[in-house]
């Protein structure tokens, strides 16, 4: 099932606000998607997610069909009730972490060959199969199995006629995978994803045979896959709003702060990135003031929180009240500095929380913005804050 109500637009650019309604509940979009590539996102107890606002999370279809098996997955019924999480969940296709395995597979017309990253085992991974996979994972949002069309191949720049092969290939697996998501009777909704690397008008060529297949949503593939900036920023603002405007557009694997709020008004309403999480990792915080680095040496002394504005767990403690406001039961800079020379699994832990609420809280603020008819306002300020510099 998917219902996808747009509730404004924005007279300035593409933007959009929506509510979009699954099978395990309602998204307000725009949306920023939490990645759990395990079936958890790294670091984060189900219940922060909740407290944080998040409202869609993603699964990892290859992933999970390593470990630990289908046979687990039917076992509970699917992901939901497996890692006890009871709103939606989008999975992906395996194309990503197929196309990524570089030299270690083998595509052809049927699928793609490859060795297992676990054990080594011989695999055949094809449009049905991942449907198959998808349809035992029972997430809401199924993406079709796709080739994700390389930008650079060992110093080789991908070619039109590369380029429009790979595209094409997409295509006839789409077809594949809506007979195949057809025949299991599958009840949650299956999204198309445009290719065409770098190139308009194979974007608009895979867009259209797309749209006519008639996908409940669609999605924008093969970006942010080691691409110049300028490009990437490209493709996102001349395909998304060519997209039927009825259905959810999705922007996958991207990105920045930036990259999301440029997107917001390219017309996307869903977006996925592991930045937020795997920065965290790192060290690298994002804030509403820019970015901060948690492992420089002048915050070993520093009382203040990583953004004094944020009212997230590790900025403002159980009380929710903002240093800026007053409160004073959030972590310090010089604690996370502290956790993270020792290598404490609190560090990361934290970090993580703060770079997800912040995702999180900008799109809410985005949201905000929409319903107010204030979105060209709140962009000038968000780029103006960002830049300001912590």
């Amino acid at each position: 099932m998917l219902n996808f109500d747009i509730l404004t637009t924005d007279p300035t650019s593409h933007a959009r606000r929506g509510t979009l309604t699954l099978n395990h509940g309602p998204v307000q979009t725009p949306i920023f998607m939490p990645v759990g590539t395990y079936g958890t996102v790294k670091g984060v107890m189900p219940r922060s997610l909740e407290e944080m606002g998040a409202q869609i999370i993603l699964g990892n279809t290859f992933h999970l069909w390593m470990r630990p098996g289908l046979d687990v997955m039917a076992s509970f019924g699917g992901l939901h009730q497996f890692e006890k999480w009871n709103k939606p969940i989008l999975t992906d296709s395996g194309g990503f972490q197929v196309w990524s395995l570089g030299a270690m597979r083998k595509i052809s017309e049927e699928g793609v060959k490859f060795a297992s990253p676990v054990n080594g085992d011989k695999l055949f991974l094809t449009p049905e199969v991942s449907m198959q996979i998808q349809t035992i994972l029972n997430s809401d949002i199924v993406m079709q199995f796709d080739e994700c069309t390389p930008y650079d191949t060992n110093g080789h720049i991908t070619t039109e006629a590369e380029a429009r092969t790979s595209m094409e290939l997409s295509l006839r697996w789409a077809a594949r995978c809506k007979t195949e998501f057809a025949r299991l009777e599958n009840p949650n909704a299956l999204f198309g994803i445009v290719q065409g690397g770098m190139f308009e008008n194979l974007r608009e060529e895979s867009l259209a045979a797309l749209v006519e297949m008639d996908f409940p949503g669609y999605a924008i593939g093969g970006v942010s896959v080691g691409e110049p900036k300028e490009q990437m920023l490209h493709i996102m603002g001349h395909t998304p709003h060519k997209l039927p405007a009825h259905k959810p557009r999705y922007l996958m694997g991207v990105g920045t702060p930036e990259d999301l709020v440029q997107g917001v008004a390219d017309g996307v309403d869903m977006f996925d990135c592991v930045m937020p999480t795997r920065n965290a990792r790192n060290g690298t915080m994002f804030t509403r003031f820019g970015d901060l680095k948690m492992r420089n040496a002048r915050h070993k002394m520093d009382p203040q929180p990583v953004d004094p504005s944020c009212t997230c767990h590790a900025c403002a403690g159980t009380s929710g009240v903002s240093w800026n406001d007053g409160g004073r039961e959030g972590f310090s800079r010089a604690y996370l500095h502290h956790l993270d020379r020792c290598g404490e699994m609190l560090g990361p832990m934290l970090c993580t929380i703060h770079n997800l609420h912040y995702y999180l809280n900008l799109m809410r603020e985005i949201r905000e913005a929409l319903d107010a008819g204030r979105f060209a306002e709140f962009r000038q300020q968000f780029k103006s804050d960002r830049a300001r510099g912590v």
